[in-house]
């Protein structure tokens, strides 16, 4: 199973902002992990939308998470980011045309292993991602830092 890059760069933003531990730029983020800062403004857009972050405007203005991080599931929020889990063919309902779909036991087996991953990621949030604060602002060279 791969996930998108969306949901990859959503989870590095969460990931970016609960290390600082403060209001942050889509710019900055996207300086640290060198991504493309247009991904970045679609994905803070989206996780605005979501009511995982908020925006504040104006010169001081950037991105702040909306919520504490343990109260953010990360299991949750790949679901409400991910646009689909169709992991074969036949998982895609209008689109799946094998033959063998009514009788295939594979499917069977892929679904159950995709309800697993979603169970396994339901038992953290993003607080558990951050417990290393301080390695992981040394690797995003966040300067200032209110990491506890």
């Amino acid at each position: 199973m791969q996930l998108t890059q969306f949901t990859d760069y959503s989870l590095r933003v969460l990931i970016y902002i609960t290390t600082k531990n403060d209001i942050c730029t889509i710019s900055e983020i996207a300086e640290s992990y060198q991504v493309s800062r247009n991904h970045l403004v679609k994905v803070v857009h989206r996780l605005g939308i979501l009511g995982y972050l908020n925006t504040i405007r104006g010169n001081k203005g950037g991105v702040k998470l909306s919520r504490s991080a343990n109260m953010i599931n990360i299991g949750k929020l790949v679901e409400s980011i991910e646009p689909n889990f169709n992991i074969v063919e036949c998982f895609d309902k209008i689109n799946g045309k094998c033959c063998i779909i009514p009788v295939c036991k594979l499917k069977v087996i892929l679904e159950k292993a995709k309800k697993d991953f979603i169970d396994t990621l339901n038992q953290y949030s993003l607080a558990d991602l951050v417990e290393n604060k301080t390695e992981l602002a040394s690797h995003l060279k966040i300067k200032n830092t209110n990491a506890k």
